[in-house]
């Protein structure tokens, strides 16, 4: 009898978003500013849940695979953080298909006050596509390694199918790729950031605020 495929991944998947919605919700709520859909001025709900969730499992992955490297090859702690690692890259991926959901339904994005020259909003446009483009290729580069290396791909009593076929010297091509793009993962995400701090503390507009869960 065929197995069926374990759909707990889809459900821990979809969990995850459900949660980091309902927790801007809830504190959107205490704040007296929920919204679902965006607004002249904030983000909605689930804009602003699926940003910081995004955030943390990136933060996650970041953190797992450089703490991976500091136990020795064969350790059992060394290969889980690789594991989480690939956990948490996977889900990254699979988010971003909600988040442009998301982004799609809940209308313009709110306005920056007071309003910021022309090259400053396709610099961010810019910055924006490159942010969506390293979240869905970084995963993918991860799953085609795999698949290359020939090594089993689970993800919460999921296999997932290979990509590619074993190829050790493709393998580690595509392995050097995903740790360059990792590598300028940090400058680009450290970009955002100092973007979004610069626009608060320096600027004085409403950047940072549009997507804080208290707008504060």
């Amino acid at each position: 009898m065929e197995r069926l495929p374990n759909l707990s991944v889809f459900a821990t998947v979809i969990g995850l978003a459900k949660a980091a919605i309902k927790f801007a919700a809830h504190i959107q709520l205490q704040g007296n500013a929920m919204n679902w859909k965006n607004t002249t001025d904030r983000y909605g709900s689930p804009s602003i849940g699926m940003h910081w969730l995004m955030f943390f499992l990136l933060t996650g992955a970041y953190v797992c695979i450089n703490l991976a490297d500091v136990f020795p090859k064969g350790s059992q702690l060394r290969g889980n953080l690789k594991t989480w690692h690939y956990l948490l890259g996977l889900c990254v991926w699979a988010l971003v298909v909600i988040r442009l959901g998301i982004r799609f339904l809940s209308g313009p994005p709110p306005g920056i006050e007071p309003q910021i020259s022309l090259w400053q909003r396709r610099l961010a446009g810019v910055m924006h596509v490159a942010l969506y483009v390293f979240m869905i290729a970084m995963p993918l580069l991860g799953w085609l390694a795999l698949s290359a290396k020939g090594l089993p791909i689970e993800i919460f009593g999921l296999q997932l199918p290979a990509l590619i076929g074993p190829d050790k010297a493709l393998a580690e091509s595509i392995g050097d790729i995903h740790e360059t793009i990792g590598a300028a993962g940090y400058y680009l995400i450290g970009m955002h950031a100092a973007a979004a701090l610069f626009h608060h503390y320096v600027i004085c507009d409403n950047t940072l605020v549009r997507m804080l869960p208290l707008g504060r």
